[in-house]
């Protein structure tokens, strides 16, 4: 059986992923440390108490996600669901690595970058002006889309229902993405020329934002849009290193 050390993993992904590069919302890396010698990882989106129990099942000795704990403004008290969430880990001496900004924005394993392959586009680029870099992306399609076909790609690829708002009846040639909660960006990809602009959520002004500056939008869910990401990771991690790696994925409606 194929093992790494702890450490030997944290560098591999510090390396690949520069965390340091990006200013973050949460501490990006090894948030809560476990057993030394790694021989299974899990792979997920979100270090929700299911996935833990699902990494437990799966004889897991590290988690990697997207979304992990210590947020910025959340209340520092470990109580209640995060008490359960810290407790499980530690009683299972599991580690749990999680990379949120540093994984949207990787030109090759990215949330966004992996979008883009899966929306089948070319010219992929970050979007000139936006920071960090690459947390908006745009790209082209060489023959001109509809709206309903895009969505219907979407839906295809994602498993999932989407939310499209035409705001118009140009076609879709030039398109702009942000997965997650990106749906403020939509101003910045108007400003762009974007045709379409998709991110994984909606609030109540992007669709007067849609509307007034002539851009479609498609939001195609928050969980949906960010699991290719950390699946991209660990298959590479898996590559690199030798060890098993498996990606749960736990559905999430939003």
């Amino acid at each position: 059986m194929t093992t790494i050390h702890r450490q030997l993993m944290l560098s591999l992904l510090t390396n690949k992923l520069n965390p340091e590069l990006v200013s973050d919302y949460c501490p990006n890396g090894l948030q809560v440390e476990g057993k030394a010698e790694i021989a299974k990882v899990v792979t997920g989106v979100t270090a929700s108490q299911a996935l833990i129990d699902a990494a437990i099942a799966s004889k897991a000795d590290a988690i990697l996600v997207h979304h992990g704990y210590f947020w910025k403004g959340e209340a520092a008290s470990i109580t209640g669901m995060k008490k359960k969430r810290l407790q499980t880990l530690l009683q299972h001496d599991i580690n749990l690595f999680a990379y949120h900004l540093p994984l949207d924005v990787h030109v090759e394993l990215g949330n966004n970058a992996q979008l883009g392959q899966l929306l089948e586009l070319t010219d992929v680029q970050p979007l000139v002006g936006v920071q960090p870099t690459g947390v908006v992306m745009h790209g082209l399609y060489p023959q001109a889309k509809t709206l309903s076909q895009v969505a219907a790609l979407l839906e295809q690829k994602l498993g999932r229902s989407v939310l499209s708002h035409s705001a118009g009846q140009q076609e879709v040639q030039q398109l702009a993405w942000c997965t997650g909660g990106g749906q403020g960006y939509i101003d910045a990809a108007a400003h762009a020329g974007a045709d379409l602009f998709i991110s994984g959520e909606v609030s109540e002004q992007t669709i007067h934002s849609s509307r007034e500056q002539g851009i479609h939008f498609i939001a195609a869910g928050h969980h949906a849009t960010e699991r290719y990401g950390v699946k991209a990771l660990g298959e590479w991690l898996a590559a690199e290193t030798g060890i098993a790696v498996e990606f749960i994925d736990i559905p999430n409606p939003a």
